[in-house]
């Protein structure tokens, strides 16, 4: 399964198919970093390795709710060894979001604009730098001398690599001047020159030892060296670019920040820009990429920060990445190979998702013999046929992908690719609904394919995360007859004689699973939903579900009487549910009208303790609890910012006046939510009046 998954684009993914091809990819990234740091024998490639990384990344920034606690992207290098102690960050050292192309770099230019409501006539500057290829370390100064250095780790919790640090000669071990805070924490990259890799492997050669992969394995590998000694041989470098901890500001902004390093001893990276506008940035950047193959330090893109501090504060961060910074990554690398076969995946939902199978062939160092072609339209759109030259890309250096068709001469007498109006796992009628892309198999249950990964999906990570119960385990008991349903896991305590004796599986295994499961019977409400599996109900509409309703029976109860009646106060109030709407409500309810879905709804509730949802302690906040709604234009914030501080006061913002409304935001252009809320006698604020309340 995890060979499928790796297959599909990220655009393409399911939530519950990303979380699998999630947990795929830490358990394989984190024994590539084992076998490169601790046991220095790498297994794949640095291009195959970069591969697996950005995909987790990209699959993350897609569904940021689905970040597992032993995510790669929390990681650097290996996992925290017995060597090193650990150091929890005072502030956490979080990623950041990628941006592929210029119209990514424009959206998040326009996006910050919007957040902030800056007029067009407001200027918002941006800091450009270079983004190195190196590890990321936090360096702690009081009162000016170096006491503490380690790297990022997960974010909040790093190796004490201190000794190691001090080796390091771009670092200062005391700084001097005006403006030093008693407490500084730098933040930056620490490198290896390429002209110092090459002379360090040629020294390792020579030697008899392993040659290093490249300079950003060789930077991570010398820094976490357990004798400080080995570290003090490698010639390493260090640019900082971002600060911790501070017990006082230096400075407003970012430049005025460089400024500030620049004056005190560290090293900035000099090709660092300050750039007023989109196009600014978009020529820093390609300046600065065509003058990628003559640095002496590997970079593989740009990074872009809001300029001002102030801004920055106001932007804040969704998931683990800020809003106020963006890394613009380098072309990915295209090439042209034969299409050999169209074959045809299908998902947890039934999608029919079709793929590219290539003559294999090497793109950005590794090798790829699959791609994704998105959906029938895609395939119509370019039409790409059987036999054709075809280019493939990896966006990002991440997705394979068939981008474009070579017409050469033989490509008109190709036969045209006609798709399948057939499930090709149970020959059920594979349907297209009118406005959609995808076309999906009707045979729901009776179809192996949906069965099997709705079943993955249910004791997946972030549903019930049942320990042993992996998608190889899923498989083998679905095709014996053992589970063909969720509540059939919660029987098989019952079953557990037929389960010994099965290859791999003993009694002290047996035991073990018998007992995870056991473990499991209890669960939080919005993992529940989330486990069923519904369409569009992912991680984060399960929590706002769960929210909302409180328990299973509350929500079970309401859906019902929402399906039933489609003009009653059950549906509206589903519909109003800011995030939900008509189509996501649609989902759900097909999910109710199924009878062997009710049914099984039933008999997990006998069978489980299901957690009512216990919302955040906001005893503190004047609107935790209440329903906002917010209508015409805002002056001092834009919608998102005012729906985002809103919520996070422990208010629920809904999209419409309903008697459950309990305050109504108008701003200039108010119209007919302001006449609605006056017949329903609700409280109706001005902008001001809101901001002085929640203050």
């Amino acid at each position: 399964m995890s060979n499928e998954l790796r297959d599909i684009a990220v655009a393409e993914l399911a939530s519950w198919d990303a979380a699998i091809e999630l947990e795929h990819l830490a358990k394989e990234i984190a024994a590539h970093d084992k076998a490169y740091h601790q046991e220095d024998a790498p297994k794949i490639s640095d291009g195959a390795y970069d591969a697996l990384r950005l995909r987790n990344e990209a699959i993350e920034q897609r569904f940021p709710l689905l970040v597992r606690d032993d995510s790669p992207s929390k990681k650097v290098g290996a996992p925290v060894t017995s060597g090193f102690s650990k150091v929890n960050h005072a502030k956490p050292m979080l990623s950041l979001g990628n941006a592929f192309n210029r119209e990514d770099v424009s959206e998040f230019y326009k996006r910050c604009r919007k957040f902030l409501s800056l007029g067009d006539d407001t200027p918002l500057d941006v800091v450009a730098e270079p983004k190195i290829d190196g590890l990321s370390v936090n360096l702690r100064y009081e009162k000016g001398r170096f006491v503490l250095g380690a790297t990022r780790g997960d974010g909040q919790v790093g190796e004490n690599i201190t000794r190691n640090l001090r080796t390091i000669n771009d670092m200062p071990q005391e700084i001097i001047g005006e403006g030093i805070p008693d407490i500084l924490e730098v933040r930056g990259e620490v490198f290896m020159a390429r002209k110092d890799f090459m002379e360090l492997n040629r020294k390792q050669e020579a030697e008899g030892n392993k040659v290093f992969a490249n300079p950003r394995n060789a930077a991570a590998g010398s820094l976490r060296q357990l004798d400080s000694e080995i570290t003090r041989a490698r010639p390493l470098s260090l640019f900082i670019y971002a600060f911790g901890e501070m017990s006082a500001p230096v400075a407003d902004n970012q430049w005025g920040f460089f400024e500030m390093l620049r004056q005190w001893g560290f090293r900035v990276n000099p090709l660092t820009c300050l750039c007023p506008s989109v196009d600014d940035l978009l020529s820093a950047y390609e300046n600065i990429g065509n003058q990628r193959a003559d640095l002496d330090y590997d970079i593989d893109g740009m990074v872009y920060k809001i300029n001002r501090f102030d801004l920055q504060e106001r932007l804040g961060f969704v998931s683990r990445a800020p809003r106020w910074a963006i890394a613009h990554k380098f072309p990915a690398e295209k090439v042209r190979t034969r299409l050999n076969a169209i074959s045809i995946q299908v998902g947890r939902t039934g999608t029919l998702t079709p793929v590219a199978e290539l003559e294999p062939v090497t793109v950005g160092g590794v090798v790829v013999s699959r791609a994704t072609l998105h959906n029938e339209d895609y395939i119509s759109e370019k039409d790409i046929r059987v036999g054709d030259t075809v280019v493939v890309e990896r966006a990002g250096d991440v997705i394979p992908k068939v981008v474009e068709v070579v017409n050469d001469a033989e490509h008109a007498h190709r036969a045209a690719y006609v798709f399948p109006g057939r499930c090709p796992e149970c020959e059920s009628p594979a349907l297209r609904e009118e406005g959609e892309a995808a076309r999906r198999c009707s045979g729901g249950l009776v179809c192996p394919a949906q069965a099997v990964e709705r079943l993955k999906h249910f004791v997946s990570r972030n549903a019930f995360d049942i320990e042993g119960l992996g998608a190889k385990n899923v498989e083998t008991f679905w095709a014996d007859g053992l589970v063909k349903t969720p509540s059939d896991i919660f029987r098989l305590v019952e079953q557990k004689d037929q389960i010994l004796g099965r290859e791999g599986w003993q009694q002290k295994s047996v035991d073990k699973l018998i007992e995870a499961i056991a473990e499991k019977t209890k669960i939080p409400l919005d993992r529940f939903i989330y486990a069923l599996g519904i369409r569009q109900v992912g991680q984060a509409t399960a929590r706002v579900l769960a929210k909302e309703y409180g328990s299973v029976d509350n929500w079970s109860l309401k859906m019902d009487k929402a399906r039933a009646d489609t003009q009653g106060d059950a549906f509206l109030h589903l519909v109003n549910i800011d995030g939900i709407g008509n189509s996501m409500a649609e989902d759900i309810f097909a999910f109710f009208s199924g009878e062997h879905n009710r049914q099984e709804l039933s008999a997990l509730k006998d069978l489980l303790d299901v957690e009512d949802f216990i919302a955040p302690d906001a005893s503190g906040s004047p609107v935790a609890g209440k329903t906002v709604v917010f209508t015409g234009t805002l002056e001092t914030m834009s919608r998102g910012e005012a729906k985002a501080k809103a919520e996070s006061l422990g208010a629920k913002v809904a999209g419409s006046v309903s008697k459950r409304t309990d305050y109504l935001i108008a701003g200039p252009g108010a119209g007919s939510k302001a006449k609605k809320a006056e017949a329903l006698e609700i409280t109706v604020l001005t902008e001001q009046q809101w901001i002085d309340l929640i203050q």
